[in-house]
């Protein structure tokens, strides 16, 4: 994020150095904001990367949770459901309820609350019940996801908000690249209760390192206090809103049937293979954006959302040779595994003082368009078969292309 293009009225310049005493000396507070905290940055990626393992980890060990619980597995499956609900639901009234609350505090009531979400399911033999603490899980994910990027605003120089803000939230991304196979590889080892429990024992000693490694930061005042409604209108928040939701709706709903389509493609055996260079993309593709994005925000945005339709278009085009849909694939993640920082960014640059509050509502449309992404490639594959699911992907991209291109004022600067 360059610094020419930051609003003046950043919420960082109005929030004095988190963890540096009021009477402390100026040289001390001036060092600590020229330099970026790593330890806490990296304590931030882990509660992303427990948030989003606790959403996805059911798809690996869905057939064990299923003849457990009693269900068939299309019923264990809502597990997923019901933690995207939860989050959809929560983001936006939770981080507005929690807006004045000591944002470490706040940081920690979430990580705890998934210690007590993934311990209910682990130990649960209702359905009902596991559906619950699911639900429970995602109220908490809607929050942990609205609040890490204004917490990295309150922690890092302005300057650097942009490389720091792409270290804090990798832990999604990395989450996408192993849960599903470390989830099934520990859910064959030690059983799907116990790799459940497992993650309560990781989110207990993430509560130590919060606690022990991340600077407190102050919260909203209440006179400060904005709302989604004095939020939401200012200019080129919208459109990053838009090209947000069609972007993971596009993703989604190709994800979600991946492997039926790589069968298609006659890739079938190598699905496994796939999804690692998918993974491995993304984590390529945080590299280069936590490179950039200071300066070249709109580039990065631009090239993401062209080669993402180029991904698109190349698998839709069915293609037999197996090193392109290698590197189809690998363009695919490339493509997208940097887009929820370079919206993030976006919505808060876009947002200004309203950062905080653009964060839930970007979380409400990613995890709207995720609990769609499902339905929207389901349709697809009914009326087209899986030749189909590119080409509707494809399709949504167009009008996030033209919403970007437009948006060189205020939007994607």
């Amino acid at each position: 994020m360059s610094t020419t293009s930051t609003p003046t009225h950043d919420v960082t310049a109005s929030v004095p150095d988190p963890g540096t005493p009021s009477s402390g000396a100026p040289h001390t507070r001036s060092r600590l904001r020229r330099t970026l905290p790593v330890g806490a940055l990296l304590a931030l990626a882990a509660s992303g990367f427990l948030t989003l393992l606790t959403e996805i980890l059911p798809a690996g060990v869905l057939p064990a949770m299923a003849a457990d619980l009693g269900v068939g597995a299309g019923a264990a499956g809502q597990t997923v459901t019901a933690f995207a609900v939860g989050a959809i639901v929560a983001a936006i009234p939770l981080t507005r309820a929690t807006a004045r609350w000591d944002r470490r505090t706040l940081l920690l009531v979430t990580i705890t609350g998934f210690v007590v979400a993934n311990t209910v399911t682990a130990v649960s033999s209702s359905f009902t019940l596991t559906l619950v603490a699911r639900f429970g899980a995602g109220l908490v994910a809607g929050l942990t996801w609205a609040l890490l990027p204004g917490y990295v605003r309150r922690i890092v120089p302005a300057e650097r908000v942009g490389r720091a803000m792409t270290i804090a939230m990798a832990g999604g991304p990395l989450a996408l690249t192993l849960g599903v196979p470390a989830g099934a590889v520990l859910g064959a080892a030690l059983g799907w209760r116990w790799t459940f429990g497992l993650l309560s024992l990781v989110a207990l000693a993430l509560l130590a390192w919060v606690r022990l490694g991340v600077p407190s930061a102050a919260g909203t005042s209440r006179d400060d206090r904005l709302t989604i409604r004095a939020v939401l209108p200012r200019p080129g928040l919208r459109p990053v809103l838009l090209v947000t939701g069609l972007n993971v709706l596009a993703n989604t709903s190709l994800y979600t049937y991946v492997a039926v389509h790589l069968a298609h493609l006659g890739q079938e055996s190598r699905t496994s293979a796939l999804l690692l260079v998918l993974g491995a993309a993304s984590a390529g593709a945080l590299v280069l954006v936590g490179a950039l994005i200071d300066r070249r925000l709109r580039a990065l945005t631009l090239g993401s959302v062209v080669v993402f339709a180029l991904a698109m278009l190349a698998l839709g085009l069915a293609p037999t040779s197996t090193v392109v849909v290698v590197l189809a694939v690998a363009a695919w993640g490339f493509a997208f595994g940097g887009a929820g920082t370079l919206y993030t960014t976006a919505a808060a640059r876009a947002a200004g003082d309203g950062a905080d509050v653009a964060q839930s509502a970007l979380v409400t449309v990613w995890n709207t368009s995720v609990a769609l992404g499902g339905a929207v490639g389901g349709a697809a594959l009914a009326v087209a078969g899986p030749a189909g699911l590119p080409w509707v992907s494809l399709a949504l991209m167009v009008p996030v292309l033209a919403t970007v291109v437009a948006g060189r004022r205020h939007a994607f600067r």
